[in-house]
């Protein structure tokens, strides 16, 4: 059986050593938290304006301005900066936190999508450093598509019997 880390390589296209080459440098003290609040709000901005309604509806119970802060602070604590997404909200736990929100294939490359023009749209952001944080966000994204399928088999019953519901391994 995958891991997830394996699922989010296979499906993703870029494997763990890659997404995680933004560990290598500092990202926040080579770019400040000025751009992660840019960056952040171009992303925003695209998907509160996006034409799909059925992309748009995930985020409609999500305010904007929240929505900007709450991915801001964690870029900033996962790109080397202080945990501002720890003090405010606790861990992370991405999954956990993606797991009311249909993570599907189709919801992770629209959110790549809109983080690819974010990315080319914030002018602070050097080559090399869009090119981990691409990579990052590409594995990520797949993360929490593995982890959103993994959430779906728990819900399914575990039962294959014709009787179903079974709590034994004989009928």
């Amino acid at each position: 059986m995958q891991s997830l880390q394996e699922k989010a390589a296979a499906w993703s296209g870029v494997e763990a050593a890659d997404a995680f080459a933004i560990d290598e440098t500092n990202l926040f003290q080579k770019l400040g938290l000025q751009t992660f609040i840019n960056l952040s709000t171009h992303f925003y901005t695209r998907v509160y304006d996006d034409e799909e309604e059925w992309f748009r509806s995930i985020f409609a119970n999500s305010k904007k301005e929240e929505a900007i802060q709450n991915q801001y602070e964690f870029f900033v604590q996962r790109m080397g900066g202080p945990p501002l997404y720890s003090q405010r909200r606790g861990h992370p736990a991405l999954i956990g936190r993606h797991r009311p929100f249909p993570v599907t294939h189709q919801a992770a490359e629209r959110w790549l999508h809109h983080m690819e023009k974010a990315l080319e749209s914030t002018p602070d952001i050097d080559a090399d450093s869009k090119v981990k944080m691409m990579n990052f966000f590409r594995h990520t994204a797949y993360f929490l598509v593995a982890g959103d399928e993994l959430k779906n088999k728990k819900q399914e019953p575990s039962c294959k019997c014709k009787h179903g519901g079974c709590k034994s391994a004989a009928p």
